[in-house]
């Protein structure tokens, strides 16, 4: 295994990463936004209230990108083990 190929290895890897940790993050990132502004708008600092819906946000993107981020996987997967004989030499 020489450096190029350990270094794509390793690229696919982050950038697998990101793409099935983007959503999830996105998500959060815009719900606690909304919440913080009407949080500041109506003076109520809870810090419990971003919980709930962050949690509800994150149920409904696994739900709705979940088949989406697994097949992703799959085929990184198939793809890895596929090249792994070449790797070894």
């Amino acid at each position: 295994m020489d450096e190029g190929m350990l270094l794509t290895f390793a690229q696919d890897a982050l950038i697998m990463t990101a793409m099935l940790a983007a959503p999830f993050l996105l998500v959060t990132l815009i719900i606690g936004s909304i919440i913080s502004l009407i949080q500041a708008a109506t003076q109520v600092n809870e810090f419990t209230l971003t919980f709930i819906p962050k949690i509800i946000g994150i149920v409904l993107v696994a739900a709705l990108l979940g088949s989406w981020m697994v097949q992703q996987l799959l085929v990184y997967t198939t793809n890895l083990y596929n090249n792994l004989p070449n790797m070894i030499k």
